[in-house]
């Protein structure tokens, strides 16, 4: 058969803090620089997230992306639009919200939401210039 891959973009507005309670002041500004910001700073994330399986016989739709994106406004834009990552949301309470980790964290949120025949990435965008893609 055919793999298509579909993808949906979103966005939404969030601040954070990167900074490892391990280190020294010292070590935490030398290692993540203005991102240690004790008073935070925000982002104008671009989510984009990728599936790739086969249409369906039926509809021709790998997904119906009107059903995606309700999908990821309901589970991740709600969840992390407009919040401090590291006070507002639970999986960052012990893990630090670098690109990488927001990542991952979609992913395991979206994940089982959608049908494990579809093979799911997430490309985050932080900024213009600076972005992750999670499974690589």
């Amino acid at each position: 058969m055919h793999k298509v891959a579909v993808f949906r973009k979103e966005h939404f507005n969030a601040a954070h803090r990167l900074h490892n309670p391990a280190f020294d002041d010292a070590t935490n500004e030398r290692v993540f620089g203005k991102c240690n910001n004790p008073h935070f700073h925000g982002h104008n994330y671009e989510l984009i997230v990728k599936l790739t399986g086969e249409p369906d016989k039926d509809t021709g739709y790998v997904m119906d992306l009107k059903v995606l994106s309700d999908i990821i406004k309901e589970n991740v834009i709600k969840r992390f639009d407009h919040k401090n990552l590291n006070l507002d949301v639970a999986e960052f309470k012990n893990l630090n919200p670098t690109a990488e980790n927001i990542a991952i964290v979609i992913y395991n949120i979206l994940r089982p939401l959608i049908k494990e025949q579809l093979q799911l990435q997430i490309r985050l965008c932080e900024t213009e210039r600076n972005f992750v893609e999670y499974p690589a």
